[in-house]
């Protein structure tokens, strides 16, 4: 595994020298992951996913001189992340909601695919920033400190979106079939 101080490396090949090759091998290492958290914030829109997770990118190579090092990279990455997907929500020409039923014409049909469907179908009860904390704790892995960081919020209000989130998920699951 690539270790904090190789990110160090390569943030600052880029920065210094302009090496988009360092620069590639940030965005292999993060763009699974980054894309994947788009696709929850989109309950699964993968079109839309895949362009905001470039503009991810393309902001984080445009402005990595401003990564000063206080936090991991993939915390600086998944803080322009987060705020890429509110420019997009917020924006009046994009819809703040997204329709899961739309995406039952495209999902697959079978055990993962209806799995799948149903988790964002569940994450649409979610208000936004429980998405945001759920998608950051339960999928990537994000400690809550880290979690406050990118989203810029104390960490007792991100364990409260957490708690409320997990509540919600939870019900959801319960009352469409799922044991736990």
């Amino acid at each position: 595994p690539v270790k904090p101080l190789d990110d160090i490396s390569l943030v600052t090949q880029v920065a210094v020298f302009r090496n988009k090759r360092a620069f590639d091998k940030l965005v292999l290492k993060y763009q699974e992951g980054v894309r994947r958290f788009f696709l929850n914030q989109t309950l699964g829109n993968e079109l839309l996913a895949g362009d905001l997770a470039q503009e991810t990118f393309i902001k984080a190579y445009t402005h990595i001189a401003h990564f000063k090092g206080l936090s991991n990279f993939s915390t600086w990455l998944y803080k322009i992340a987060y705020n890429v997907y509110y420019d997009h929500v917020r924006s009046p020409k994009n819809a703040a909601h997204f329709d899961v039923t739309e995406l039952k014409t495209h999902a697959t049909t079978g055990g993962d695919g209806t799995l799948k469907l149903d988790l964002y179908e569940a994450f649409q009860t979610l208000n936004d920033k429980e998405r945001t904390c759920i998608t950051l704790q339960l999928v990537e892995g994000y400690a809550i400190d880290k979690i406050a960081t990118i989203m810029e919020l104390p960490a007792g209000t991100v364990k409260s979106h957490l708690s409320r989130g997990k509540e919600k998920l939870s019900t959801y699951l319960k009352n469409n079939g799922y044991d736990q």
